[in-house]
């Protein structure tokens, strides 16, 4: 594990994608005839349910700020407005297992975004891994597209689900270190607010209480709990890994989707699929270590005194995680490491 930092991120980013990929089908069943605004309005209710339920005490993590509301808002857009409605109309134009393999793109958006705010480290087998997923992507795109305008468009709209939530990964980056029980919370209710409005204008039909309920369901684990493991993730080891790992749900929705009677599986599909598994595959590999420097930092975020990067002292110690403002000394030292928040600097 000391030479395998990413291991924790790989394993919480892993259990958010088997929760995130079993929803996508399951939500092309519960939302069939309901409108794309109410389907995101329920799923996030769910969510916002988990988030309440998930709350941690402030010795324990660090809170949502007031600062952090603007953040807040622009992930609920794109998070919990643009992508689950872009996702809903989408599998309503197209088959499940081809959506569930299109949102490994997600990933791709997310490391690119993450490079170009964040500046984090990219080497060559990342890059790799990145255009293996582009590669797959193209070949999904191509393949659909040739079927049919209808599959193609809505293979499009997942498209633009996974470049909203793109964003939004990218945005919730800077939220990693604070309790993600209450980001999922702030999230999820603005999410909430936003898609019901837009479903009342719409004059949506009113879902029934099967739909309801099970939409609520799928939205608790697939949304509310998922993202609350990829929080985590994020905080462990970024946003370009955490999204890189988070490809496998695609591969998880598309089993789920052919294990539900989906019979759209094609040659270019099982192509597509196998690059984007050979990306994320390339990208667990990684490794990187160097003799670095940590600069003096203050801040915030649950913390444990056994990491070697946590040197401050308590009367009496503490036992296991915990937050509350600390310093952090000049350091220089050397081992295995992944942009996590102590782990900023440049490389040449």
């Amino acid at each position: 594990m000391k030479n395998l930092p990413a291991v924790r991120g790989g394993l919480l980013a892993l259990l958010a994608a088997t929760l995130f990929g079993v929803s996508t089908p399951l939500v092309q069943r519960a939302g069939a005839g309901l409108g794309a605004f109410s389907t995101a309005a329920l799923l996030y209710a769910g969510a916002a349910v988990v988030g309440a339920l998930l709350r941690k005490p402030v010795e324990r993590e660090a809170g949502v700020r007031r600062t952090d509301l603007p953040r807040l808002v622009l992930m609920a857009f794109f998070g919990a407005g643009i992508g689950p409605v872009a996702l809903a109309w989408g599998l309503q134009h197209t088959s499940g297992t081809s959506a569930s393999l299109m949102l490994a793109l997600e990933a791709l958006f997310t490391a690119v975004l993450a490079r170009l705010l964040y500046r984090e480290v990219m080497d060559r087998r990342v890059w790799t891994a990145m255009l293996l997923l582009l590669a797959g992507g193209v070949v999904l795109v191509s393949d659909r597209g040739l079927s049919g305008g209808v599959q193609g468009l809505g293979l499009l709209a997942v498209l633009g689900a996974t470049a909203a939530w793109g964003v939004d990964n990218t945005l919730s980056r800077a939220l990693a270190e604070r309790d993600p029980g209450q980001v999922v919370l702030g999230k999820s209710l603005l999410g909430v607010a936003i898609t019901a409005a837009l479903a009342v204008a719409a004059g949506e039909p009113a879902p029934s209480w099967g739909a309801a309920v099970a939409l609520l369901a799928i939205g608790a684990s697939g949304y509310g709990l998922s993202l609350r493991l990829y929080l985590l993730a994020q905080r462990a080891f970024g946003a370009a890994r955490t999204g890189s790992v988070f490809a496998f749900a695609p591969f998880i929705g598309a089993l789920g989707a052919i294990a539900l009677g989906d019979r759209s599986l094609s040659t270019g599909m099982a192509i597509g699929g196998a690059l984007m598994l050979m990306g994320v595959l390339l990208h667990l590999a990684e490794s990187h270590g160097h003799e670095h420097e940590h600069e003096e930092l203050e801040h915030e975020h649950a913390h444990s005194h056994d990491d070697g990067h946590h040197t401050h002292t308590h009367d009496p110690m503490p036992v296991g995680p915990h937050s509350h403002p600390h310093r952090h000394e000049p350091m220089r030292h050397t081992h295995s490491h992944v942009p996590d928040a102590h782990h900023t600097h440049g490389h040449a």
